[in-house]
């Protein structure tokens, strides 16, 4: 079996994180099978190298390799790219045309973005997986074709399936093998070697010294959180190469190029296997929403028991319990009764008496929403930066236009 080491310098990979190394010893396993692969990876992390080296090292390296990139092409000639059409079947088809999975027939096909096909596409891929046959448009013929499929996405395919959007059969069929490519964010000890590697090729292409960092530099860009991955430092070091007449950049002049930072979540090597591949946060943050929400129901529906109970003293014997579920109690007037502050009116209507309640409870909301703000501000300030230019800033983001629409919807940006 090749080794590592020598796969990585013949595609050009850059990294020593054990992660990746366990993603391209399980690309190297599987490539002399004929079993689908599904490759998942936050947008910009390199996914395209796998299913380079899959049919590389497989028995069909000697035949066609097409890679296709589904999200790209309009949903109404999809259809006719991946499986042909006959002439005359759809305005505008003049002639007869042969698909990719005609024209690949022996090969490899990989589907970038494979989360992105309309659902008829996905009925017809599916016949190709278990059967190996394929209709074109425009025909009623079943043709065959001996292809492997090697399919990748970045985005959270068990979403996707819930949603409606992703046929759970076919979700099966590709993902017979998993590979997780990860995210730059989780290869911190990987970015200088990526940064150098990237200096030295534009200091060849535009002929003038490469560009190096300070040690303060490179720790701020060890701590960034890098979105847009290895794509992005690609980018950003273009761009230093290219504009600064200084080769040694310094913090200063780093801030300059790269969005205000926010600081990455650290995750322990075990965790960094991506059980699920949590690269959004919309479903945690609907998750914690909706398990502030319930509790609050649960206290109001409980103050509303307590405060209709037939026996007066069952507050004070039992304050000791029920403050610590809703706080501190208030005296009746004539100090015999205790009430609870109703916790059901709206914000603006509570009478809060202690100073530090209120101070918790704008210490807790604050905790609760600051990533969301966080979030905010990045989408916010790469939109202006890129003069609104939606397409422009999911590149940057690291994330689908879908995704982008739904947040800038979601938060009335």
């Amino acid at each position: 079996m090749e080794s590592i080491q020598n796969i990585k310098q013949k595609f050009g990979i850059i990294g020593y994180d054990y992660a990746l190394h366990r993603a391209l010893e399980k690309t190297v396993q599987v490539a002399p099978t004929d079993i689908s692969v599904l490759v998942l990876g936050e947008s910009g992390v390199g996914k395209e190298f796998i299913p380079k080296i899959i049919h590389q090292f497989s028995s069909r390296k000697h035949n066609s390799y097409i890679a296709v990139n589904c999200g790209a092409i309009p949903e109404g000639t999809i259809d006719s790219e991946l499986f042909g059409h006959e002439k005359g079947s759809f305005t505008g088809a003049t002639s007869m045309r042969k698909g990719y999975f005609e024209g690949a027939n022996g090969g490899t096909i990989f589907l970038d973005e494979v989360g992105e096909l309309p659902l008829t596409t996905q009925v017809r891929l599916l016949r190709i997986l278990e059967s190996g046959e394929f209709i074109k448009v425009g025909s009623s013929k079943i043709q065959k074709t001996n292809i492997r499929i090697v399919a990748a996405t970045n985005l959270n395919m068990i979403e996707s399936i819930q949603r409606g959007k992703f046929r759970e059969d076919l979700y099966y069929r590709l993902n017979t093998v998993q590979i997780n490519v990860p995210p730059l964010r989780f290869r911190k000890n990987d970015i200088k070697f990526l940064f150098k590697k990237f200096s030295n090729d534009f200091s060849e292409k535009y002929h003038m010294p490469p560009v190096i960092l300070t040690e303060e530099s490179l720790k701020y860009l060890e701590n960034y959180s890098w979105p847009g991955n290895i794509r992005q430092l690609k980018n950003l070091t273009e761009q230093i190469s290219v504009v600064e007449t200084k080769r040694e950049i310094s913090i200063e002049k780093l801030k300059e190029y790269i969005p205000e930072n926010i600081p990455s979540i650290s995750f322990s090597h075990n965790e960094t296997f991506f059980q699920g591949f949590s690269r959004e946060r919309d479903l945690l943050y609907k998750i914690l929403f909706d398990i502030k929400k319930n509790f609050n129901d649960l206290k109001n529906i409980t103050f509303q028991l307590i405060k209709n109970h037939p026996n007066p003293r069952f507050i004070k014997d039992n304050q000791q319990i029920m403050e610590k579920v809703f706080g501190k109690m208030i005296h009746n007037s004539d100090n015999s009764i205790f009430q609870l502050e109703d916790s059901s009116k709206p914000s603006s209507e509570e009478d809060f008496d202690y100073e530090e309640v209120e101070e918790d409870s704008s210490k807790n909301e604050l905790s609760s929403f600051s990533l969301q703000k966080k979030e905010i501000e990045f989408i916010q300030k790469t939109l202006k930066k890129n003069n609104g230019k939606r397409r422009k800033t999911a590149k940057e983001l690291g994330i689908s236009e879908r995704t982008l629409y739904r947040k800038i919807k979601q938060y009335g940006l």
